[in-house]
C-alpha cells in the first residue's frame, strides 16, 4: 500500500469537500480563503487524529471493501470535532445543521475517495 497516496488523497478529498461547501453558498474566491482555511485545517486535524484509531492506514482494513463503514464512521465524527476550533477561530456558534450536513457530505467524500483507491490498488494488485 503506498500510504503517502492516501494521505494525500485524503488531503485532496478534505478540500474539495471545503471548496464544495463554499461554492454551493457561492461563496469561492480569494477573499474567502481565510475562511476555507478556519475550516479546511480543523477539519484535517480531527481527521488524521481519529483515522488511525479505526484503523484507516492499516493494509489489511484499506484493502477490505467490507471496511468501507470506517471512513464514513471517522467523518462523521471528525466534522463536527474541527467545528469547535473552527468556531474559535472565527468567533462564531457551531450551527447544529451545518454540523451534520458537514458530517455527512464529509463522511460520504470520504468513503468515495477510499473506494476509488480500494479499487485502484485491487486492480493494481
Amino acid at each position: 500500500m503506498k500510504r503517502s497516496i492516501l494521505i494525500l488523497g485524503d488531503i485532496l478529498t478534505i478540500a474539495i469537500v471545503t471548496v464544495i461547501g463554499f461554492a454551493t453558498h457561492g461563496e469561492v474566491g480569494l477573499a474567502f480563503l481565510p475562511r476555507m482555511a478556519a475550516l479546511f485545517f480543523p477539519l484535517g486535524i480531527a481527521w488524521f487524529a481519529l483515522a488511525p484509531f479505526l484503523g484507516l492506514f492499516q493494509d489489511q482494513i484499506v484493502r477490505d471493501a467490507r471496511q468501507l463503514w470506517r471512513p464514513a464512521w471517522a467523518g462523521l465524527f471528525a466534522a463536527p470535532l474541527a467545528l469547535v476550533p473552527r468556531g474559535f477561530i472565527l468567533n462564531a456558534p457551531i450551527i447544529p445543521l451545518f454540523a451534520a450536513i458537514l458530517a455527512g457530505t464529509f463522511a460520504l467524500g470520504m468513503v468515495i475517495w477510499r473506494a476509488i483507491y480500494f479499487l485502484l490498488i485491487r486492480k493494481a494488485s
